[in-house]
């Protein structure tokens, strides 16, 4: 498995990691599949996959105590990426962010209790807490780093001017946040900002929360369904736009396909992991500019988040387009773009 380096503080993972998130929640997660979930961690072990990206609050503690089990006697395989601060009531339902220094350190000391290890490789609060100073939450993790207990620092959907804050009270190795095709506001101040500190990029949702997959149903707690671009029209316009991302995958006989046998036709979920790929020539000269065209019609915000909705905003979300607009579209005029 090929590695990326994240940050320039030496952290080095898999170029492909492995959230683990839906195994205990948000996705109509079944626990009952513990024993899966636990083979898909080992398997994903097995292939070179280094990175298990998980959070505190991802089952309320189950999603860390099911790692934990998945990796006993094989904890120097995994980098442990874990996300703290987000707070629920007992119903699970999510009440606010805790960004101070003392509750970052107490949750820390449960995570590896649950997890079973001696440290986390990378620690970031799940959102900024707009009540504490970033430095302040970073500083603790970096309290934490000196004790040993973590390795490194991260964050998770800040915006370019919190990263900078944060870096400049402790390096930080790396961002997480949403990125896909189907997700493009990093772009516009984000990733320069990232390449100008010297900072990774963590992209979750690379296949748009499973929409390239078509994993999207109607399973009892899935937590899409309240997120506005999986809602009434926005959805119906984004399944749409899925379906010509289809057609467009499925007239292109090239070598993406080939490399990944899986026959002659690409398909939404091969076009969406090579736009990711460093080699931005190849996505141009297999037509990957128009996938990306396309996707960037996506209707509605990729999240409720609340937060998003402040004046001074985190992240900003994806544009709003009406569905006529997205009917109008066709792969002659995607194919103009190229």
């Amino acid at each position: 498995m090929e590695q990326r380096a994240l940050g320039t503080q030496g952290l080095a993972v898999s170029a492909i990691g492995l959230g683990c998130m839906g195994m205990s929640d948000f996705y109509g997660a079944d626990r009952s599949a513990d024993l899966e979930s636990t083979a898909t961690i080992q398997r994903a072990l097995d292939l070179g996959v280094t990175l298990l990206d998980t959070g505190d609050f991802y089952g309320m503690g189950h999603n860390e105590m099911l790692i934990g089990r998945a990796i006993q006697g094989r904890r120097d395989q995994a980098i442990l990426s874990v996300k703290f601060g987000a707070l629920r009531d007992p119903s699970g339902v999510f009440i606010g962010f805790d960004g101070r220094p003392a509750y970052v350190k107490t949750s820390l000391a449960y995570s590896l209790r649950r997890l079973g290890v001696d440290h986390i490789d990378l620690y970031y609060p799940a959102r900024v807490d707009p009540n504490v100073p970033i430095e302040e939450t970073i500083g603790a993790v970096g309290d934490l780093i000196k004790q040993g207990k973590v390795r490194y620092a991260g964050l998770s959907e800040a915006s370019a001017a919190t990263v900078r804050r944060a870096h400049a009270a402790h390096p930080i190795s790396a961002l997480q946040i949403e990125y896909s095709l189907w997700s493009r506001d990093p772009e516009d101040e984000v990733l320069p900002t990232l390449r100008e500190l010297g900072v990774g990029l963590v992209a979750y949702g690379a296949l748009s929360r499973g929409l390239f997959g078509g994993a999207i149903g109607s399973t009892p707690g899935d937590g899409r369904a309240h997120f506005p671009r999986f809602q009434g029209d926005n959805l119906t316009a984004n399944l749409a736009l899925f379906e010509k991302l289809k057609q467009l995958g499925a007239q292109r006989r090239d070598s993406i396909a080939a490399r990944d046998g899986v026959g002659a036709r690409a398909r939404p979920g091969h076009c969406a992991h090579h736009w990711h790929a460093p080699a931005q020539s190849f996505g141009r000269k297999y037509g990957l500019r128009s996938c990306s065209t396309l996707c960037s019609r996506a209707c509605g915000d990729r999240t409720g988040d609340s937060a998003r909705r402040r004046g001074r905003r985190e992240i900003s979300c994806a544009q709003h387009v009406d569905r006529e607009s997205v009917n109008r579209l066709d792969h002659r005029s995607l194919d103009s773009i190229n």
